[in-house]
């Protein structure tokens, strides 16, 4: 158990939270939301000791070991894989250094004898004698092979090593669990394992993702960030969200009466609990729902921004014809002979293990890159708006304002008309006349989601628009494009973006592709079975 008493933190002069008061108990797992800025990263390291809060303590139970997700992906390039994981468990890793290195001395004492006994029994008491076979197994459950287990970190690519440093976490059975976005970089199987792994440790998870159908599937609790405070609600992501928009909802209708409005809150939250009941969710486990008190629920203080996208003509009968497209980049063949067709109603995700496939195809299908054989064809009806993965190019002119950065991408140049999309995205008033080099990554993708908004283009291309997102914009996007009615190719990582837009399916692997027209559950149930 945690317990989090009256914690204050000020952060250059800004108050991020004050007087939290809060329990962490074992057995759950509690995701921390909040929007962008509001505090959940800076949360996590007070919980873990990393910062001292300006005001109360954490403590944590006896005997309890506390576990982190790392994020610095060179701290430990110059040690093997296998040794890396194992130092998840620190006291262990020291032991069996310290028995090495006197098993290793050429004048072995006596006092040596009785050192390397008693290291010996802690070695025993801390399961070291199965340390590296479960180092083993969690590694090949995220997906490194056996093969690379030997090998330094530096070798590893940047995804791979994300994936060692979670196994790292996860080792040696600790009592609390601590990640910061745990599935960024992780390919389908292996967000899959780590629900599963999450949905079965008995200690304590507490974990920030922006991956709404991770947080729906693990957790039992949401601890929100919100007015300068940090409260925690029973229930997954959808339950807060849901109970949290019909509050505010019932908060502005004021001509209701009370009584009325008491009675729509309590129908909801008796239909959400039954409906929770009876999935397969990590909530149903706890069976939380139906302790919820309408004190418990609230508005919250979060904006959400507006994104629509409207198609300026409709599509005609051709579309888009792709025929055999190859490509080698650095002597590695990326595309291997891709063919489809799009046809009216598609909202295609491309999918794959090697994110530079999908961009790629992409970049070919924007004339931005040329395929080595093959070909393509838009049809003459259609008109394209693109969101890249990296849009650095989009930024280099420092000196812009927004507004006049976005007036860049506008037949109409009038100051109202383009502060009337920046103001869609959240940048009003003096916000608008921000300069663009001094934009989040976050603030810089919702910039480039205003400009496609603009451009009513019929077929929208995005690769990867949900990172750096918080959570409001990806909801935001994801409506918007639910909406959209005309043609969609996207890539994501989002389980829930996938399944909520796409209509269509194609998987791009090392020789070839898979076209499947079903949703993204059905379709990993396809390939699974």
């Amino acid at each position: 158990m945690i317990n989090v008493n009256n914690v204050s933190l000020r952060y250059k002069g800004r108050k991020l939270f004050e007087d939290v008061n809060l329990k962490f108990t074992q057995g759950n797992c509690y995701g921390i939301i909040g929007a962008n800025g509001a505090g959940k990263t800076t949360f996590l390291k007070i919980l873990s000791g990393e910062i001292e809060p300006s005001t109360g303590e954490v403590s944590i139970s006896k005997h309890i070991r506390m576990s982190v997700l790392k994020q610095d992906h060179f701290q430990y390039d110059e040690y093997e894989i296998l040794e890396t994981v194992i130092m998840g468990n620190l006291r262990l890793y020291e032991i069996m250094k310290e028995k090495d290195a006197l098993y290793d001395k050429p004048d072995f004492t006596d006092e040596d004898g009785i050192k390397a006994s008693e290291l010996e029994g802690e070695f025993a008491e801390l399961n070291g004698w199965e340390a590296e076979s479960e180092a083993s197994s969690l590694l090949q459950g995220l997906g490194i092979d056996i093969n690379l287990h030997n090998k330094k970190m530096s070798e590893l690519t940047g995804a791979q090593k994300v994936k060692v440093l979670l196994a790292q976490a996860l080792f040696g059975n600790p009592g609390i669990l601590i990640l910061d976005e745990p599935t960024n970089h992780l390919d389908v199987k292996s967000i899959k394992w780590l629900e599963e792994f999450i949905i079965n440790f008995e200690g304590t998870v507490i974990v920030v993702s922006h991956d709404r159908y991770f947080l729906n599937k693990v957790c039992t609790y949401m601890a929100d960030v919100d007015y300068g405070k940090i409260k925690i609600y029973a229930g997954n992501y959808d339950f807060w969200y849901q109970s949290s928009q019909l509050a505010l909802k019932m908060a502005k209708e004021q001509n209701r009466k009370k009584e009325e409005k008491i009675k729509d809150l309590q129908r909801f939250i008796e239909r959400f609990s039954a409906n929770a009941s009876k999935s397969n969710q990590a909530t149903s486990r706890k069976k939380l729902l139906d302790k919820i008190t309408l004190e418990d629920i609230k508005p919250s203080s979060r904006k959400y921004p507006f994104m629509g996208f409207k198609p300026e003509r409709e599509v005609g009968n051709d579309i888009l014809i792709v025929d055999g497209i190859t490509k080698i980049i650095d002597g590695k063949k990326v595309l291997d002979n891709v063919s489809f067709t799009v046809s009216k109603g598609d909202k295609i995700a491309f999918i794959s293990e090697n994110e530079i496939q999908e961009t790629t195809l992409f970049k070919i299908l924007m004339g931005e890159m040329e395929p080595d054989s093959g070909r393509y064809k838009w049809g003459v009806t259609i008109s394209r708006s693109y969101f890249p993965k990296d849009n650095s190019e989009y930024f280099n002119e420092q000196e812009l304002n927004l507004v006049d950065w976005l007036r860049q991408f506008s037949e109409e140049k009038s100051e109202s008309y383009i502060r009337g999309f920046l103001g869609k995205i959240l940048f009003s008033g003096e916000e608008a006349l921000k300069q663009v080099n001094i934009l989040s990554g976050g603030e810089k993708v919702r910039c480039m989601l205003a400009k496609m908004m603009m451009e009513n283009a019929n077929v929208l291309i995005l690769d990867q628009p949900t990172n750096h997102l918080d959570l409001e914009s990806i909801t935001a996007l994801n409506n918007g494009l639910l909406d959209y009615k005309s043609i969609i190719l996207f890539s994501s990582y989002d389980h829930e973006f996938i399944q909520t837009i796409a209509n269509r399916i194609i998987q791009l692997t090392d020789n070839g592709f898979i076209d499947k027209r079903l949703t993204y559950d059905e379709y990993l149930e396809s390939i699974q079975g």
